[in-house]
């Protein structure tokens, strides 16, 4: 195998990359058994995957409930013990992290969507190895017509562009027509 860049020979068909300017093989390595048809893969999802609108609900709500355990305690030490408010204020937190946990939980199972944002299943599509056929004509070794020479001492027409465009009649035309017809005659007078 040489290299498609500087034509440097390869030591094995399996080489990655080339030894003299470095350019990458590995394709070219899997073109070489299928007579230069590149196989169709399905490309690798990038980074990581998304988190769907589902999940993200049912991760926020269990933060909320779990965050029950770490709020009322620390509104019942410093605000009840420390700061004297009243002890409803506990109590409320504790419903609304509970609460409102369960709610959000609730709310994401049962009506945000589940898919992935913007995914959409599309069909996977694979190019055919041969063209389709359509008109029925027969097979081609190639796409295009062969190569025609022109006739010998054949020479394409050539258009005079000029005659297209009449100059537009000037002011003095009939003055200076004048003047020439002044010189012709003769002075006899």
């Amino acid at each position: 195998m040489f290299c498609p860049r500087c034509g440097q020979k390869q030591l094995s068909d399996g080489t990655r990359f080339c030894s003299y300017c470095g350019f990458g093989l590995e394709v070219v390595s899997q073109l070489l058994p299928t007579n230069g048809q590149l196989g169709w893969h399905q490309p690798a999802p990038a980074g990581p995957a998304q988190v769907t609108p589902r999940q993200k609900g049912l991760r926020q709500g269990a933060m909320l409930l779990a965050s029950t355990f770490l709020v009322v305690p620390l509104i019942a030490i410093i605000g009840y013990g420390l700061l004297g408010l009243p002890g409803e204020l506990v109590a409320v937190a504790a419903i609304i992290c509970f609460v409102g946990g369960v709610l959000r939980m609730l709310y994401a199972q049962f009506i945000e969507e589940g898919g992935a944002p913007g995914a959409q299943a599309l069909p996977s599509y694979v190019p055919p190895a041969v063209p389709p056929n359509y008109l029925g004509t027969p097979a081609q070794g190639s796409a295009l017509p062969p190569a025609q020479q022109p006739a010998a001492g054949f020479r394409p027409r050539r258009f005079d562009t000029g005659e297209l465009v009449t100059p537009p009649p000037s002011v003095v035309d009939h003055t200076t027509r004048l003047l020439d017809k002044q010189t012709n005659e003769s002075p006899e007078k």
